[in-house]
C-alpha cells in the first residue's frame, strides 16, 4: 500500500496529526456564532493541512488563524475602495458618487420612516414623484417628469407606453450596446414595439426617416452613443429636424448633462458648458426644447447623483408612463429619491454644484490641485514618482476625453506588480489603481485629500509585508 506524502516526513505526519478538529477548533470561539465559527475553523485548518502538505511551516495559531476567518466572513462584502484609477465614474466601483448632503438624505430615508408617498399637508396619500418631478421640470423646462430605477428602465418605459404593438424607428448607428451586455434592440423588443431601422451605421439622413413613416409608426427613438464615437464621414439628425417630423420623439440621451448651466462657474482656463470637459454629452435642456416627447436620462454619471432613471417632456407622454403597469416594476427607492432630490437641488446653484458635486469637482478638477495631491503621494511612498497620465469620464460617458495631470507611479519593487495589486485589494479599505510599463500608478483625481493618504499608506505598508 502507498504510504502517504506526509507519512514520509515524519515532522510532517506529526504536523497533521496535531491538527485539531474542526468541532474542537471552532469551540475556541465562543464569541463568534456557531455555524461562522464552524466555517472559519475548517477554513484555518484546511489552510495549514495545504501549508504542511506543500513542506513549510504550519501557523502556530490556528485560534487566531480561525479568528481572522471569522473576522473576515463577518465583514460586510460591499465596501468602501479607494479609487486611484483615475476613471471618474467607475462603473465597477460604484460609478458616481454622491454629495455628502446627498448621501446624507440616503441615510436619513433609509433608516427611518419618511413621508415617501404621504402628504404631509392633507393627510392622505401621495406621489413619490412629488420629491423631485418639480426640481426636474425646473432644471430641464419639461412640462413634466417621471423618476424610474436607472436609464435603461427608463427607456423601456417610455417604448412600452408609447409605441407597444407598433412600429419605432431609429438610426441604425443607433443601435448600440450599453455596459453589462444590454444592447437597444434586446431593451426595446421588451416593450412590445417594433423597431424600424432606417440609414446605415455611418450616415442616417431626415429623409431615412421620412421614408419610413407610415400608419403604424409611433414614435421615433434616438440614442445617444454613449461609449463610442462615429469618426470620419459621419451624417446624424439634429433633434430639432426630428421633433419637426409630427411624430413623437424618444430621445435617450444618455449621461444626464446638466452641467451647460455651469458654464460661468468653471475654473479659469478649463471651461465649461459647450468647451467645458463636458462637451460631447447631448444637453438635456436641448432635447426638450427641441420639443421631445420624453427624454431619457441618467441620475448618475454625468449628473453625479444615485443610479436612477429621468424622464422629462411632455405631460400627456409622461402620464402615459406614469400610468402604465410596468411603471411599479422601475419605480425608485427611497434611498435613492431621497439621493435624487439633493443632488438636483443643488444644480440649482451652479457653484455650489461644481463644489459639492465630487463628478464635477473631479472633472473639473485644477493642475495645482491634482499635483498637490500626487506630491504628497509621493512624499509617503518611497521610491515613488510624479508623472503624466491621462484620467477618463467612465461610465459609458465621454468617450474620447483624455483628462491629463499628474499622477503618482509607484515602483513595486521588492513585490511583483500583481502582487502589490492583490495585496492593496486585500487591505482595509481596499485600493485599486492601474498599471503602466511595470509601474503601479495612483491618479489623483479621483481622491480627495484624505484619501490620497490612506492610499499612500496603504501601498507603503503593502510594499514592506
Amino acid at each position: 500500500m502507498a504510504r502517504s506524502a506526509g507519512s514520509r516526513d515524519p515532522a510532517r505526519a506529526e504536523g497533521l496529526r496535531s491538527l485539531p478538529s474542526v468541532e474542537e477548533l471552532s469551540e475556541r470561539l465562543p464569541e463568534v456564532p456557531k455555524p461562522l465559527a464552524v466555517r472559519a475553523a475548517r477554513e484555518a485548518i484546511e489552510a495549514a493541512r495545504e501549508t504542511l502538505l506543500a513542506g513549510r511551516k504550519a501557523p502556530t495559531d490556528l485560534e487566531e488563524a480561525a479568528r481572522a476567518a471569522a473576522g473576515r466572513a463577518l465583514r460586510p462584502s460591499l465596501r468602501r475602495v479607494l479609487n486611484a484609477t483615475g476613471v471618474i465614474v467607475h462603473t465597477n466601483l460604484g460609478r458616481a458618487p454622491l454629495a455628502a448632503q446627498a448621501a446624507e438624505a440616503a441615510a436619513e430615508a433609509g433608516g427611518s420612516y419618511s413621508n415617501l408617498e404621504y402628504d404631509l399637508e392633507s393627510g392622505r396619500r401621495g406621489s413619490r414623484q412629488t420629491h423631485v418631478e418639480a426640481l426636474v421640470r425646473e432644471l430641464t423646462g419639461a412640462e413634466a417628469a417621471l423618476a424610474v430605477n436607472n436609464c435603461a428602465a427608463a427607456v423601456l418605459l417610455a417604448a412600452a407606453a408609447l409605441a407597444a404593438g407598433r412600429e419605432l424607428v431609429v438610426s441604425r448607428g443607433q443601435l448600440i450596446e450599453i455596459g453589462g451586455s444590454f444592447r437597444v434592440p434586446e431593451v426595446v423588443a421588451q416593450s412590445g414595439a417594433r423597431l424600424v431601422e432606417v440609414g446605415t451605421t455611418n450616415r442616417t439622413r431626415l429623409a431615412d426617416y421620412e421614408r419610413a413613416l407610415g400608419p403604424e409608426t409611433a414614435a421615433v427613438l434616438r440614442v445617444h452613443q454613449s461609449n463610442f464615437r462615429t469618426l470620419g464621414f459621419t451624417e446624424e439628425v439634429a433633434i430639432e429636424e426630428l421633433c419637426g417630423l409630427g411624430v413623437p420623439v424618444i430621445d435617450d440621451v444618455g449621461s444626464g448633462a446638466l452641467a451647460e448651466r455651469l458654464r460661468a462657474f468653471g475654473p479659469t482656463g478649463l471651461g465649461t458648458g459647450d468647451s467645458g470637459p463636458w462637451a460631447g454629452e447631448p444637453p438635456v435642456r436641448r432635447s426638450v426644447s427641441a420639443g421631445s416627447a420624453l427624454v431619457c436620462f441618467s441620475g448618475d454619471k454625468l449628473l453625479g447623483g444615485p443610479q436612477a432613471g429621468v424622464m422629462a417632456g411632455a405631460a400627456e407622454a409622461v402620464e402615459r408612463c406614469r400610468s402604465h403597469p410596468l411603471a411599479r416594476a422601475v419605480r425608485v427607492d427611497a434611498m435613492s429619491l431621497a439621493a435624487l432630490e439633493v443632488t438636483l437641488r443643488l444644480y440649482l446653484d451652479p457653484a455650489a454644484a461644481l463644489r459639492e458635486l465630487p463628478v464635477l469637482r473631479m472633472l473639473t478638477a485644477g493642475e495645482r490641485e491634482l499635483g498637490s495631491r500626487a506630491e504628497r503621494m509621493r512624499e509617503l511612498i518611497p521610491g515613488a514618482r510624479v508623472v503624466r497620465a491621462a484620467g477618463k469620464a467612465g461610465g459609458g460617458a465621454l468617450p474620447l476625453l483624455e483628462l491629463e495631470g499628474p499622477a503618482c507611479a509607484v515602483d513595486p519593487a521588492p513585490l511583483a506588480l500583481d502582487e502589490l495589486a492583490r495585496r492593496l485589494r486585500r487591505g482595509d479599505p481596499p485600493v485599486v489603481g492601474r498599471a503602466r510599463e511595470g509601474w503601479l500608478l495612483l491618479d489623483p483625481r479621483t481622491l480627495t485629500d484624505e484619501e490620497a493618504d490612506e492610499a499612500a499608506r496603504a501601498v507603503a505598508a503593502a510594499r514592506l509585508g
